[in-house]
């Protein structure tokens, strides 16, 4: 009695499958809208759960992100002032608690027109790009706040006393949390490239002094300050981010 073996397709036979798409289903341009619509609906729902339940325990936050301004007092220079900002600060909660489920919802709505070699890929990005922002965010609370902070109490403390107006307050705390945890994301943007054959881990090495100036006018604009201690910080760290960027390309063979 002998044994058949079965042998698997060879790996050139294969590679076409991986630019197929699993679930062949047409679909038309209303029933494109019509999902794209019940996504927008699921998510808003979700965003505003968030807000609710974060307005609710609000003053704890609130007391959370004043922590980096030790020393300072804050002041409601308006009626209502602070009644604004505790739907400022529980929008913008609300929205990062609501993120997975959005990104969730992403997934579900781009997930049938990728191909198995980009399903492959997604994974990766969503897990990848979760952790950079909340390190962006980590980051910014932790050097980039408290840096920016520190540097205007030192330059007038012998000149004025240090009373601030909450909103300003948290519009500046909140602008650059949001646009760190953004900046954090230039090495998924790199893999993603790679990965689409645009560009290789040679050509980012080769365009360095152009990643340096980039770094630089980022820096500057992504920062609500205007001190210098605060756009060279999120500078440096954005160049860390690129070069370790191109390290992880380098490493995937691209």
């Amino acid at each position: 009695m002998t044994s058949t073996e079965v042998k698997s397709p060879p790996e050139e036979n294969q590679e076409p499958l991986r630019d197929e798409l699993p679930d062949d289903v047409e679909m038309s341009i209303f029933d494109h809208l019509e999902e794209l619509r019940h996504r927008i609906f699921y998510s808003l729902i979700a965003v505003a759960l968030g807000m609710a339940l974060c307005f609710v325990y609000v003053k704890p936050l609130v007391q959370f992100l004043e922590v980096p301004a030790q020393g300072v007092k804050f002041l409601q220079l308006a009626p209502g002032e602070f009644f604004f900002v505790s739907i400022k600060v529980a929008g913008y909660t609300g929205l990062l608690i609501a993120s997975p489920f959005i990104l969730y919802q992403i997934i579900l709505f781009v997930l049938p027109g990728l191909t198995r070699r980009e399903r492959g890929l997604l994974a990766p990005v969503v897990l990848g790009s979760g952790v950079l922002f909340f390190a962006g965010l980590a980051f910014a609370y932790i050097a980039l706040i408290p840096a920016a902070l520190q540097f205007f109490i030192s330059y007038g403390a012998d000149v004025v006393e240090q009373s601030w107006s909450i909103d300003r307050y948290f519009e500046f705390v909140l602008l650059l949390l949001f646009s760190t945890g953004l900046a954090f994301q230039i090495p998924v943007i790199q893999l993603i490239l790679s990965f689409l054959g645009i560009l290789s881990s040679a050509k980012m090495l080769s365009g360095w002094r152009y990643v340096i100036l980039g770094a630089v006018v980022l820096g500057a604009v992504l920062t609500p300050s205007t001190d210098p201690l605060t756009q060279s910080l999120l500078a440096g760290a954005v160049l860390c981010l690129y070069f370790g960027g191109i390290g992880a390309v380098k490493l995937s063979g691209r």
